[in-house]
Protein backbone atom coordinates (compact mmCIF):
# COMPACT_ATOMS: atom_id res chain seq x y z
CA UNK A 1 0.00 0.00 0.00
CA UNK A 2 1.62 3.66 -0.78
CA UNK A 3 2.34 5.51 2.19
CA UNK A 4 0.03 8.39 1.10
CA UNK A 5 -3.02 6.26 1.50
CA UNK A 6 -5.42 5.96 4.25
CA UNK A 7 -6.61 2.97 6.58
CA UNK A 8 -10.83 2.89 7.07
CA UNK A 9 -11.84 1.23 10.58
CA UNK A 10 -15.37 -0.31 11.14
CA UNK A 11 -16.98 -1.44 14.21
CA UNK A 12 -20.04 -3.43 12.54
CA UNK A 13 -23.05 -3.84 14.63
CA UNK A 14 -26.35 -5.19 14.08
CA UNK A 15 -27.84 -1.87 13.04
CA UNK A 16 -24.79 0.76 13.22
CA UNK A 17 -21.49 1.18 12.23
CA UNK A 18 -18.94 2.94 13.80
CA UNK A 19 -16.38 4.26 11.10
CA UNK A 20 -12.85 5.75 11.64
CA UNK A 21 -10.19 6.76 9.21
CA UNK A 22 -6.34 6.86 9.52
CA UNK A 23 -3.94 9.64 8.95
CA UNK A 24 -1.93 9.55 5.97
CA UNK A 25 0.55 6.80 6.40
CA UNK A 26 -1.18 5.16 8.82
CA UNK A 27 0.06 6.58 12.25
CA UNK A 28 -3.13 7.81 13.45
CA UNK A 29 -6.61 6.54 14.11
CA UNK A 30 -9.73 9.02 13.66
CA UNK A 31 -13.37 8.18 14.49
CA UNK A 32 -15.17 9.34 11.51
CA UNK A 33 -19.07 9.03 11.69
CA UNK A 34 -21.45 6.42 12.71
CA UNK A 35 -23.88 4.48 9.94
CA UNK A 36 -27.18 3.46 10.68
CA UNK A 37 -28.85 1.34 8.64
CA UNK A 38 -31.73 -1.38 8.05
CA UNK A 39 -30.10 -3.51 5.40
CA UNK A 40 -26.53 -4.53 4.95
CA UNK A 41 -26.16 -3.29 1.40
CA UNK A 42 -27.16 0.33 2.25
CA UNK A 43 -24.02 -0.12 4.67
CA UNK A 44 -21.89 -1.39 1.91
CA UNK A 45 -23.12 1.14 -0.59
CA UNK A 46 -21.86 4.25 2.18
CA UNK A 47 -18.71 2.62 3.45
CA UNK A 48 -18.00 2.06 -0.46
CA UNK A 49 -18.81 5.24 -1.38
CA UNK A 50 -15.95 6.88 1.53
CA UNK A 51 -13.60 4.11 0.24
CA UNK A 52 -13.91 5.94 -2.97
CA UNK A 53 -13.92 9.69 -1.92
CA UNK A 54 -11.10 9.16 1.20
CA UNK A 55 -8.44 6.63 -1.61
CA UNK A 56 -8.74 3.93 1.44
CA UNK A 57 -6.21 0.78 0.32
CA UNK A 58 -7.16 -1.10 3.41
CA UNK A 59 -10.05 -1.31 5.59
CA UNK A 60 -9.63 -3.46 9.08
CA UNK A 61 -12.98 -5.02 10.50
CA UNK A 62 -13.19 -5.51 14.19
CA UNK A 63 -14.05 -9.21 14.93
CA UNK A 64 -15.57 -9.99 17.70
CA UNK A 65 -14.43 -13.31 19.02
CA UNK A 66 -15.37 -14.35 22.28
CA UNK A 67 -13.40 -14.31 25.87
CA UNK A 68 -11.98 -17.62 24.44
CA UNK A 69 -10.92 -16.34 21.19
CA UNK A 70 -13.58 -18.33 19.53
CA UNK A 71 -15.63 -17.17 16.37
CA UNK A 72 -19.34 -16.99 17.77
CA UNK A 73 -22.30 -15.92 15.45
CA UNK A 74 -22.11 -12.36 16.07
CA UNK A 75 -18.27 -12.75 14.58
CA UNK A 76 -19.79 -14.93 11.60
CA UNK A 77 -21.98 -12.04 10.75
CA UNK A 78 -19.54 -9.88 10.72
CA UNK A 79 -17.36 -11.49 8.46
CA UNK A 80 -20.18 -12.16 6.00
CA UNK A 81 -20.36 -8.38 6.17
CA UNK A 82 -16.87 -8.03 5.05
CA UNK A 83 -17.09 -10.68 2.08
CA UNK A 84 -20.04 -8.34 0.35
CA UNK A 85 -18.02 -5.39 1.03
CA UNK A 86 -14.91 -6.77 -0.23
CA UNK A 87 -16.96 -7.35 -3.32
CA UNK A 88 -18.46 -3.82 -3.60
CA UNK A 89 -15.10 -2.10 -3.35
CA UNK A 90 -12.20 -4.16 -4.46
CA UNK A 91 -9.94 -3.06 -1.29
CA UNK A 92 -7.96 -5.85 1.12
CA UNK A 93 -9.74 -6.54 4.95
CA UNK A 94 -8.37 -7.36 7.61
CA UNK A 95 -9.70 -8.71 10.73
CA UNK A 96 -8.82 -7.10 13.88
CA UNK A 97 -10.16 -8.67 17.42
CA UNK A 98 -12.17 -6.20 19.21
CA UNK A 99 -12.46 -7.95 22.05
CA UNK A 100 -12.90 -4.95 24.91
CA UNK A 101 -13.21 -2.32 22.47
CA UNK A 102 -16.47 -0.46 23.09
CA UNK A 103 -15.93 -1.20 26.79
CA UNK A 104 -12.43 0.39 26.90
CA UNK A 105 -13.99 3.49 24.78
CA UNK A 106 -16.67 3.77 27.07
CA UNK A 107 -13.83 4.06 30.22
CA UNK A 108 -11.89 6.82 28.00
CA UNK A 109 -14.90 8.83 27.46
CA UNK A 110 -16.19 8.78 30.63
CA UNK A 111 -12.83 9.72 31.87
CA UNK A 112 -12.34 12.29 29.77
CA UNK A 113 -15.47 13.84 31.15
CA UNK A 114 -17.94 13.08 27.94
CA UNK A 115 -21.46 13.08 29.24
CA UNK A 116 -23.91 10.27 28.09
CA UNK A 117 -25.83 11.16 25.75
CA UNK A 118 -22.33 12.43 23.78
CA UNK A 119 -20.74 9.14 24.61
CA UNK A 120 -23.71 7.58 23.18
CA UNK A 121 -23.32 9.80 20.07
CA UNK A 122 -19.49 8.71 19.60
CA UNK A 123 -19.31 5.14 20.51
CA UNK A 124 -19.44 3.39 17.56
CA UNK A 125 -17.06 5.72 15.68
CA UNK A 126 -14.74 6.12 18.78
CA UNK A 127 -14.83 1.90 19.06
CA UNK A 128 -13.84 2.20 15.33
CA UNK A 129 -10.79 4.14 15.74
CA UNK A 130 -9.99 2.44 18.81
CA UNK A 131 -10.11 -1.00 16.98
CA UNK A 132 -7.98 0.77 13.84
CA UNK A 133 -5.39 2.08 16.48
CA UNK A 134 -4.63 -1.76 17.32
CA UNK A 135 -4.09 -2.55 13.92
CA UNK A 136 -1.65 0.72 13.23
CA UNK A 137 0.33 0.12 16.12
CA UNK A 138 1.14 -3.12 14.90
CA UNK A 139 2.28 -1.77 11.59
CA UNK A 140 6.04 -1.66 11.29
CA UNK A 141 7.77 2.13 12.07
CA UNK A 142 4.50 3.15 14.68
CA UNK A 143 6.27 2.38 17.52
CA UNK A 144 6.79 6.49 18.31
CA UNK A 145 2.83 7.40 17.83
CA UNK A 146 0.52 9.17 19.74
CA UNK A 147 -1.85 7.71 21.87
CA UNK A 148 -5.38 6.75 21.20
CA UNK A 149 -6.65 8.02 24.37
CA UNK A 150 -5.14 11.47 24.14
CA UNK A 151 -7.38 11.31 20.74
CA UNK A 152 -10.47 10.69 22.37
CA UNK A 153 -9.82 13.29 25.26
CA UNK A 154 -8.84 15.82 22.23
CA UNK A 155 -11.87 15.10 20.49
CA UNK A 156 -14.27 15.28 23.31
CA UNK A 157 -13.10 18.49 24.02
CA UNK A 158 -15.04 20.10 20.76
Amino acid sequence: MSSDRRYLGLDVGEKRIGVAISSPGGVMALPLKTLEFSEPQEAVAAIAEIVRQQDIGRIVVGLPRSLSGEVGPQAVKVQEFAGLLSRATAVPIEFQDERFSTSSVERMMREAGARREKRRERRDAEAAAYILQGYLDGLPGNEDKPELESNIKNQNEK
